[in-house]
C-alpha cells in the first residue's frame, strides 16, 4: 500500500492527558501513524484552553479551537505541504471546514471516537443543565461541520455510522474498532487485595456513574463477593454495600490479574467501551449489558456474559463464584489479539490512508 503523505494529526489530547479510553487509543493511533508514515507524520496540538461560551455554540469553537489555532493550523499545513489531515474526533469539525475552504486539494479524515451529539445528549438527560445544554450545542455544531467537510469518516462501529447517516446523511466510510496497546505482563503482580473480586474499571464521566449506582442499588448488595471500582474520580462516588471506591490507581494491570471477572453494567453512552476491549487483552471474563457490548463481535459477546436485568447480572455472578474461570483464559486472550490488538488498527489506518 502506498500513503499520500504529508499527513498532520489534529487532536486536542497531549501525553499528559488522563488515561481514559479517549486518550488511549488516541496515544496508539499517533504510534501506528507515525510507524507507517515515518518523516511524513506530523502532530498538530490544539491549545489547552477554554472556548467563550457564544463562540462553542455558534461556531462550533470547542477543544482549543478558535480563530488563532485554526490560523495556525492553515500554517502548519502550508509550511510542512500537508496532503492528508486526520482529525482526533468529530467534535473537531471546524478544523475540517477551515482547511477544506483555504486548502481543498487536502484530503481530510476524521475518527469519531463517538457520534457526540449522542454522547453530550446522554449526559444532559443524566444533569440538565443550561451548560449541559450548552456542550451538546457545542458537540453538534461542531460534528455537522466534520460530516459536511470530511473526505473520510472513520467510525468505531457499525451503530455510530447508522446514527451518523440519521443525523447528517453521512454514515461511516470506513470502521476501525477499538484497540488497546498491550500492557499484559508476563509475570503474575502482586495482589492489590486478599480476597476474591468483581472488577469495575471506568473514569468517572457520565454513563460509568449511571452504571456504578444502578448496580450498587440492584445487583451488588446481594452478592457473594466484593466489587472493586477503579477509575479516575470514581472515589467521589458514594460508598455502597459489598462494593470499594478505589478511584485512581498507578497501575491497572494487578486489579486485572486477580479479579475473578470484569463487570461492566453500562446502560447508555457512544461508541465501543474500552473496559471491554482491555479486560480480553487480560484474558478475563466479562459480565455486561448490551450497551457494553456494542460493536463487539458476535463472538466476543458468545465467549462472555450479556446480562440487561439485575436478576441475570445476579444469577451469572453466582455462576461465576460457583465455578470460577481460570485467571488467564487463553481463549478470551485470543479473541483481544483477533479483534482488538493492534496490528487491527495499523491495517485498518493504512488502508484508509492509501485508498
Amino acid at each position: 500500500m502506498r500513503i499520500t503523505g504529508p499527513l498532520l494529526y489534529v487532536t486536542p489530547t497531549g501525553p499528559a492527558a488522563a488515561p481514559g479510553g479517549r486518550a488511549k487509543l488516541s496515544r496508539l493511533h499517533q504510534m501506528l501513524l507515525r510507524d507507517l508514515l515515518g518523516d511524513g507524520f506530523h502532530r498538530f496540538m490544539l491549545p489547552d484552553r477554554g472556548a467563550r461560551p457564544v463562540d462553542a455554540i455558534l461556531h462550533g469553537h470547542i477543544d482549543g479551537i478558535d480563530r488563532d489555532s485554526l490560523a495556525a493550523l492553515t500554517d502548519t499545513v502550508e509550511r510542512e505541504r500537508i496532503a492528508q489531515l486526520f482529525l482526533d474526533g468529530s467534535n473537531l469539525g471546524v478544523a475540517a471546514q477551515a482547511i477544506k475552504r483555504s486548502h481543498p486539494g487536502v484530503r481530510v479524515v476524521t475518527f469519531c471516537h463517538n457520534v457526540e451529539a449522542r454522547f453530550f445528549w446522554g449526559a444532559l438527560r443524566a444533569r440538565a443543565t443550561p451548560r449541559a445544554l450548552a456542550i451538546l450545542a457545542a458537540n453538534a455544531r461542531a460534528e455537522h461541520a466534520a460530516m459536511r467537510s470530511s473526505d473520510t469518516v472513520v467510525c468505531l462501529s457499525a451503530r455510530d455510522s447508522k446514527l451518523l447517516q440519521r443525523l447528517y446523511r453521512h454514515g461511516a466510510d470506513a470502521i476501525v474498532p477499538m484497540v488497546m496497546e498491550d500492557i499484559r505482563r508476563a509475570e503474575t503482580p502482586p495482589r492489590p487485595v486478599a480476597e476474591p473480586y468483581l472488577l469495575f474499571v471506568g473514569g468517572s464521566f457520565y454513563a460509568n456513574r449511571d452504571a456504578v449506582r444502578w448496580y450498587a442499588d440492584t445487583i451488588a448488595p446481594a452478592l457473594p463477593i466484593a466489587t472493586m471500582v477503579v477509575g479516575h474520580g470514581m472515589d467521589q462516588i458514594a460508598a455502597a454495600p459489598n462494593m470499594t471506591m478505589v478511584g485512581t490507581v498507578d497501575d491497572i494491570a494487578p486489579w486485572y490479574a486477580h479479579a475473578l471477572a470484569v463487570v461492566a453494567p453500562i446502560r447508555d453512552g457512544s461508541g465501543m467501551k474500552t473496559k471491554v476491549a482491555e479486560a480480553l487483552m487480560f484474558g478475563k471474563q466479562v459480565i455486561g449489558t448490551a450497551e457494553a457490548f456494542s460493536g463487539y463481535d458476535r463472538t466476543v459477546v458468545a465467549a462472555n456474559r450479556q446480562c440487561d436485568e439485575p436478576a441475570s447480572f445476579r444469577r451469572a455472578i453466582d455462576a461465576i463464584c460457583a465455578d470460577p474461570p481460570p485467571a488467564f483464559d487463553p481463549a478470551i486472550r485470543l479473541l483481544y489479539e483477533r479483534f482488538h490488538a493492534p496490528a487491527v488498527a495499523r491495517r485498518g489506518l493504512a488502508a484508509i490512508l492509501s485508498a
